[in-house]
């Protein structure tokens, strides 16, 4: 048997309600100024806990205040323990909430991290959110007094069911593990695969692979695509990388004073464009006597992938121009045909070389008898 409500019990229960209102206004706003410093660290997971904490910690305040108004109002017992189910069913799914915000964060962090890009792995983001979502909802069952052990049965035999009708999806899924746990691919890097698409890695996430283009454009590829083809991997085991490009001189050149000039340029491409690697040590090397030329190949060194147009682009112009001022001649191949008098007219294709624009010259010569 209960006493009646009475204004003491009224008063008591107001200061608890209102003490446990300012502790949470008052617990808030330490958590913000922590904010403020958990920035000026260079660890991301101060940030992500601290601002967890923040929608945490008020609540789970005025839930404590509103558990202490509760044990000061003369409440039936069946009452009473309605109420503190209740609060306590109220602070499980804040508490879940606010770990899965933590967690998932701190897995974002570490990905973000070790891929030393803005992009994020949602794969492991999403099955930790999944996993921490699920074991919270089912403690909050059992705090409730709902059996768990039905559901898990059922869940257990319905997996099953799912598993089989959702072959392609889990192949996806656990594909996507696989490439991240190996560190094959990771976001940031630039890849080609053996059937032609190229671009950066944006994200990898439960079902497939996004890939932007250098032409913005982003490409689609399912996971288990991407585990099972031929790829190369532009950013691993180093996002550095050389570029070759082919030159060629004529046979009066002096070698010496090509491979001086040359290297000259190197440097100073090396050590005055953007994305090159200025401690790059600069290196030429002659490789063929062709039918017009001497061709040699200089090696550049790149930041990363994209970089390498901007290089070669501003490599061949200097080169070019220090050639002509050095009175080094690139020259074009020739060819002679002879022509018997009388004789049908002879079309000779017109090719032009794959590295520098040039025409064949065509000189005719009669047939002498």
């Amino acid at each position: 048997m209960t006493r009646g409500l009475e204004l003491h019990d009224l008063i008591v229960a107001g200061i608890a309600l209102l003490a446990g209102l300012l502790a949470g206004l008052l617990l808030r706003a330490v958590l913000r100024w922590l904010g403020v410093r958990a920035g000026q660290t260079r660890w991301g997971g101060d940030d992500v806990i601290v601002d967890a904490l923040r929608t945490l910690v008020p609540w789970a305040a005025m839930a404590a205040g509103a558990a202490v108004a509760a044990t000061a109002l003369p409440l039936t017992a069946r009452t009473g323990r309605t109420v503190n189910m209740t609060l306590t069913a109220f602070l499980i799914v804040s508490a879940t909430l606010t770990a899965a915000r933590v967690i998932t964060g701190l897995v974002r962090s570490v990905a973000q991290s070790r891929a030393a890009v803005a992009g994020s792995a949602t794969i492991f983001v999403n099955i930790t959110r999944v996993v921490v979502l699920a074991m919270g909802f089912l403690v909050v069952l059992q705090t409730l007094g709902i059996s768990i052990a039905p559901l898990l049965t059922a869940l257990g035999v319905g997996g099953l069911a799912v598993a089989l009708a959702l072959q392609d999806t889990l192949a996806n899924l656990f594909a996507g593990v696989h490439i991240l746990a190996s560190k094959t691919v990771q976001p940031g890097d630039y890849i080609r695969l053996s059937s032609g698409e190229e671009g950066y890695v944006v994200d990898i996430n439960w079902r497939n692979t996004v890939v932007r283009q250098l032409s913005n454009n982003l490409v689609i590829i399912p996971n288990t695509q991407l585990s099972g083809t031929n790829m190369t991997n532009f950013s691993r085991p180093e996002q550095e990388m050389t570029l070759t490009v082919q030159v060629g001189v004529g046979y009066d050149s002096d070698l010496e004073h090509v491979e001086r000039v040359t290297i000259e340029v190197v440097e100073e491409v090396m050590k005055g464009v953007e994305g090159a690697v200025p401690e790059h040590e600069p290196a030429v090397r002659f490789h063929t006597f062709g039918d017009s030329r001497i061709s040699f190949t200089v090696i550049l060194g790149v930041g990363e992938f994209s970089d390498q147009y901007r290089i070669k682009h501003e490599f061949i112009k200097r080169l070019h121009l220090r050639f002509r001022t050095e009175g080094i001649r690139i020259p074009s191949p020739a060819r002679t045909v002879a022509l018997s008098p009388g004789s049908a007219q002879i079309v000779i294709p017109h090719q032009r070389d794959a590295s520098t624009a040039v025409d064949a010259s065509i000189m005719q010569k009669p047939e002498v008898h």
